[in-house]
Protein backbone atom coordinates (compact mmCIF):
# COMPACT_ATOMS: atom_id res chain seq x y z
CA UNK A 1 0.00 0.00 0.00
CA UNK A 2 1.28 3.45 -0.89
CA UNK A 3 1.61 5.95 1.97
CA UNK A 4 -0.68 8.98 2.13
CA UNK A 5 -0.32 12.25 3.97
CA UNK A 6 -2.52 12.09 7.05
CA UNK A 7 -1.88 15.50 8.66
CA UNK A 8 0.40 18.50 8.90
CA UNK A 9 1.08 20.13 12.28
CA UNK A 10 1.38 23.94 12.14
CA UNK A 11 2.28 26.30 15.00
CA UNK A 12 -0.15 29.22 15.13
CA UNK A 13 -0.81 32.11 17.53
CA UNK A 14 -4.53 31.38 17.99
CA UNK A 15 -5.75 27.90 16.99
CA UNK A 16 -9.44 28.85 17.26
CA UNK A 17 -8.98 31.78 14.89
CA UNK A 18 -6.94 29.69 12.44
CA UNK A 19 -9.49 26.85 12.57
CA UNK A 20 -12.34 29.28 11.91
CA UNK A 21 -10.50 30.61 8.85
CA UNK A 22 -9.86 27.12 7.43
CA UNK A 23 -13.49 26.18 8.08
CA UNK A 24 -14.78 29.33 6.35
CA UNK A 25 -12.46 29.06 3.34
CA UNK A 26 -12.43 25.32 2.69
CA UNK A 27 -15.43 23.81 4.50
CA UNK A 28 -13.33 21.60 6.76
CA UNK A 29 -14.60 20.78 10.25
CA UNK A 30 -13.00 20.54 13.67
CA UNK A 31 -12.29 16.86 14.32
CA UNK A 32 -10.76 17.29 17.78
CA UNK A 33 -9.66 20.09 20.09
CA UNK A 34 -7.92 20.01 23.42
CA UNK A 35 -4.77 20.32 25.44
CA UNK A 36 -1.51 19.29 23.88
CA UNK A 37 1.92 18.48 25.16
CA UNK A 38 3.56 20.90 27.60
CA UNK A 39 0.35 22.79 28.36
CA UNK A 40 -0.36 24.05 24.85
CA UNK A 41 -3.54 23.72 22.82
CA UNK A 42 -4.22 21.92 19.53
CA UNK A 43 -7.16 21.84 17.14
CA UNK A 44 -7.43 19.22 14.40
CA UNK A 45 -9.45 20.56 11.47
CA UNK A 46 -10.01 18.63 8.29
CA UNK A 47 -11.95 16.02 6.38
CA UNK A 48 -12.49 12.40 7.28
CA UNK A 49 -9.09 11.35 5.94
CA UNK A 50 -6.77 14.34 6.34
CA UNK A 51 -6.36 17.36 8.58
CA UNK A 52 -4.25 20.20 9.85
CA UNK A 53 -3.16 20.12 13.48
CA UNK A 54 -3.11 23.76 14.62
CA UNK A 55 -0.81 23.91 17.64
CA UNK A 56 -0.04 26.70 20.09
CA UNK A 57 2.52 26.16 22.84
CA UNK A 58 1.39 27.51 26.22
CA UNK A 59 4.07 30.18 26.37
CA UNK A 60 3.11 31.56 22.93
CA UNK A 61 -0.69 31.44 23.12
CA UNK A 62 -2.13 34.54 21.47
CA UNK A 63 1.28 35.97 20.61
CA UNK A 64 2.06 36.43 16.94
CA UNK A 65 5.19 34.73 15.82
CA UNK A 66 8.22 36.18 14.27
CA UNK A 67 7.77 33.44 11.70
CA UNK A 68 9.08 34.05 8.23
CA UNK A 69 7.83 32.35 5.09
CA UNK A 70 9.81 29.28 4.22
CA UNK A 71 11.30 28.77 7.68
CA UNK A 72 11.11 25.81 7.25
CA UNK A 73 7.72 25.42 5.51
CA UNK A 74 7.09 27.00 2.10
CA UNK A 75 3.32 26.55 1.83
CA UNK A 76 0.31 24.29 2.41
CA UNK A 77 -1.82 23.56 -0.66
CA UNK A 78 -5.55 22.93 -0.87
CA UNK A 79 -7.20 21.51 -3.98
CA UNK A 80 -10.66 22.95 -4.66
CA UNK A 81 -13.27 22.66 -7.41
CA UNK A 82 -14.23 26.35 -7.63
CA UNK A 83 -11.07 28.46 -7.43
CA UNK A 84 -12.90 31.75 -7.99
CA UNK A 85 -15.36 31.12 -5.15
CA UNK A 86 -12.53 30.35 -2.72
CA UNK A 87 -10.65 33.45 -3.83
CA UNK A 88 -13.71 35.56 -3.02
CA UNK A 89 -13.84 33.97 0.46
CA UNK A 90 -10.12 34.67 0.97
CA UNK A 91 -10.68 38.33 0.09
CA UNK A 92 -13.79 38.51 2.31
CA UNK A 93 -11.62 37.26 5.19
CA UNK A 94 -9.39 40.31 4.67
CA UNK A 95 -6.53 38.35 3.12
CA UNK A 96 -4.76 39.15 -0.15
CA UNK A 97 -4.50 36.59 -2.96
CA UNK A 98 -1.34 36.84 -5.08
CA UNK A 99 0.82 34.96 -7.63
CA UNK A 100 -2.08 33.78 -9.75
CA UNK A 101 -1.05 31.08 -12.20
CA UNK A 102 -2.84 29.31 -15.01
CA UNK A 103 -0.58 26.55 -16.29
CA UNK A 104 -0.67 22.78 -16.49
CA UNK A 105 -1.90 20.99 -14.58
CA UNK A 106 -4.22 23.66 -13.09
CA UNK A 107 -5.04 27.19 -11.98
CA UNK A 108 -3.81 28.50 -8.63
CA UNK A 109 -3.21 31.45 -6.33
CA UNK A 110 -1.53 31.97 -2.97
CA UNK A 111 -2.24 33.92 0.22
CA UNK A 112 -0.77 34.40 3.69
CA UNK A 113 -2.78 34.00 6.89
CA UNK A 114 -2.23 36.04 10.06
CA UNK A 115 0.52 33.60 11.14
CA UNK A 116 2.57 34.27 7.99
CA UNK A 117 1.74 30.77 6.77
CA UNK A 118 1.49 30.70 3.00
CA UNK A 119 -1.32 28.70 1.42
CA UNK A 120 -1.68 27.66 -2.20
CA UNK A 121 -5.18 27.09 -3.56
CA UNK A 122 -5.27 25.05 -6.76
CA UNK A 123 -8.01 23.75 -9.02
CA UNK A 124 -7.65 21.04 -11.65
CA UNK A 125 -11.24 21.52 -12.85
CA UNK A 126 -11.66 22.45 -16.50
CA UNK A 127 -12.05 26.20 -16.80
Amino acid sequence: MQARLEHVNLTVADPERSAALIERLFGWEVRWAGPSMNGGRTIHIGSGSQYLALYTPAEREGAPGPWAKGVPLNHVAFEVEDLDAVERRVEAAGLTPFAHGDYEPGRRFYFFDENCIEYEVVSYAAA
